[in-house]
């Protein structure tokens, strides 16, 4: 059943009390409710560079203009950098973000202690490489008039979990992370 937890973790320390592993169906909700407070994040940092990226400098009188291609890329950039801070920040010292809270989980590494921010920044990056396949299948199939088929590739980490033997993320996999279920 996909909303079941698999089994205990074996590789916590004797120490700590046996908690399962989250459930994918647990898990997809969360990443949900983090996709709508990241939204939030990202308007707000990309609201703040407006005055430096917008083309008309406030301009209404004029219509909508894409903004040039250097005030694209430093968008995108603080935007994924600002994503970046976010995540790893929250991902480390044993903090989480508010969906982690909210359905009561937390990010251990593959030993069940807190992450360090190398393995936060690892599972970061990899969390990007849906977007990064459906950003590069958008450029080349554009041209032809394929542009929508950017969305399969978008949600490859997610996806992967159906056929992952533990049920893990793609990035969670690379990073070697897992989401523990049960913890307050």
């Amino acid at each position: 059943m996909i909303g079941s937890a698999p089994a205990a973790i074996s590789s916590a320390p004797a120490s700590r009390q046996s908690v399962c592993l989250a459930g994918l169906a647990r898990r997809m909700c969360s990443v949900l409710y983090e996709a709508l407070l990241l939204a939030a994040l990202l308007f707000l940092v990309d609201f703040m560079l407006l005055p430096l990226t917008s083309p008309q400098r406030f301009d209404a009188a004029h219509a909508l203009q894409l903004p040039e291609l250097p005030a694209r890329v430093l968008s995108f950039c603080a935007l994924f950098a600002a994503a970046a801070v976010y995540f790893v920040w929250s991902w480390t010292g044993g903090r989480r973000t508010l969906p982690m809270k909210t359905w009561r989980m937390r990010l251990v590494d593959r030993a069940g202690g807190p992450l360090t921010y190398k393995t936060a920044f690892v599972r970061y990056l990899a969390a990007w490489i849906g977007p990064g396949l459906a950003l590069c299948t958008y450029v080349l199939m554009k041209p032809v008039g394929l542009g929508g088929v950017a969305v399969v590739p978008l949600a490859l980490n997610y996806l992967a979990a159906f056929f992952d033997p533990a049920r893990q993320f793609l990035h969670d996999r690379i990073a070697g992370t897992r989401l523990l279920h049960g913890l307050s």
